[in-house]
């Protein structure tokens, strides 16, 4: 069932493209336009097919758009708010999907005109790729979307909550400074975690020859599944959320601390009790379906 007659997608990295492949497969967009910065993305876009039409300006990919997706990174997200302001629809509903949601407002929000409507928003999915070649059309299959309730009209929310639906998603709507705290605790703190463990590798690495990667095991593995996501995103995340993120971090700290101790006095106990609860949070995660107890962590299945 089409929702919008007219999307357009600024950004066609693994996101967009997987929202334009969603958006073709299940009939939700009579037009889909596209834009990217890069000529080479532009291009590859095109040989991708997931946009009907790719733009060489985000001004004339938002020209009568119902729906205005920014796909672009957090830092990012202000210059091109204020660069397709004067072009957009009277009407039109304009989102982004962006890790971070409380600084994406203070850069967009100021930008979007009145008879436009702004519903942050963030897709809860993802791979270590990315790129217009990296995207697939059941990327949203019972992943989470949050949706923003920052006053905005129901029946634009409404429309927007339709749409991700029809992607495969699940939605729930929250507050911007929730929504921060949460995805610090989820997503942005365990991948600050993993890069480093992963820059602790490659230092031992120097030191013991080539034997990190010769045998590294599922823990390591999955350690640099998560390193390999895109930099440029990441840095962003990390400069925009950062009172979360330090939050987090602190609290990380203690219980590593705790860990070390329990470790130096040899108090089984306490490991054991630690390691159980983690555990069952593993088992929670699973039972909620949102992975699989299988051994490559369901991510071998071919998309």
């Amino acid at each position: 069932m089409m929702i919008y007659e007219r999307v357009a997608l600024l950004g066609l990295g693994l996101i967009a493209s997987s929202m334009g492949h969603a958006m073709k497969a299940a009939g939700l967009a009579g037009e889909i336009t596209g834009h990217a910065r890069s000529a080479e993305t532009r291009e590859a876009a095109r040989e991708v097919g997931f946009c009907d039409r790719i733009c060489e300006t985000a001004a004339e990919a938002v020209e009568g758009a119902d729906l205005v997706v920014l796909a672009v990174p957090v830092g990012a997200m202000g210059e091109i708010a204020a660069a397709i302001a004067p072009h957009l629809k009277p009407g039109a509903t304009v989102t982004d999907v962006g890790s971070v949601k409380q600084a994406v407002i203070t850069a967009v929000g100021p930008h979007i005109p009145p008879g436009v409507c702004f519903i942050p928003g963030h897709p809860l999915a993802g791979t270590e790729h990315s790129g217009p070649r990296s995207g697939f059309a059941t990327l949203f299959h019972n992943r989470w979307c949050l949706l923003i309730d920052d006053h905005a009209e129901d029946a634009a929310m409404a429309r927007l909550r339709a749409l991700w639906e029809g992607m495969g998603a699940n939605v729930d709507v929250m507050d911007a400074a929730h929504h921060d705290l949460v995805l610090a605790v989820v997503s942005h703190t365990p991948h600050l975690i993993a890069y480093t463990m992963v820059g602790v590798a490659e230092h031992v690495r120097r030191v013991s020859d080539s034997e990190i990667i010769k045998y590294s095991a599922s823990g390591f593995r999955d350690f640099t599944r998560i390193a390999a996501s895109d930099p440029t995103m990441w840095r962003d995340i990390f400069l925009t959320n950062k009172e979360a993120v330090l939050d987090i971090l602190g609290r990380f700290s203690e219980e590593l601390f705790a860990l070390q101790r329990a470790i130096r006095t040899e108090d089984g106990e306490h490991l054991h009790d630690y390691f159980t609860r983690t555990r069952a949070i593993r088992r929670s995660i699973i039972e909620a379906g949102q992975d699989t107890s299988a051994a490559d962590f369901g991510r071998g299945v071919a998309r």
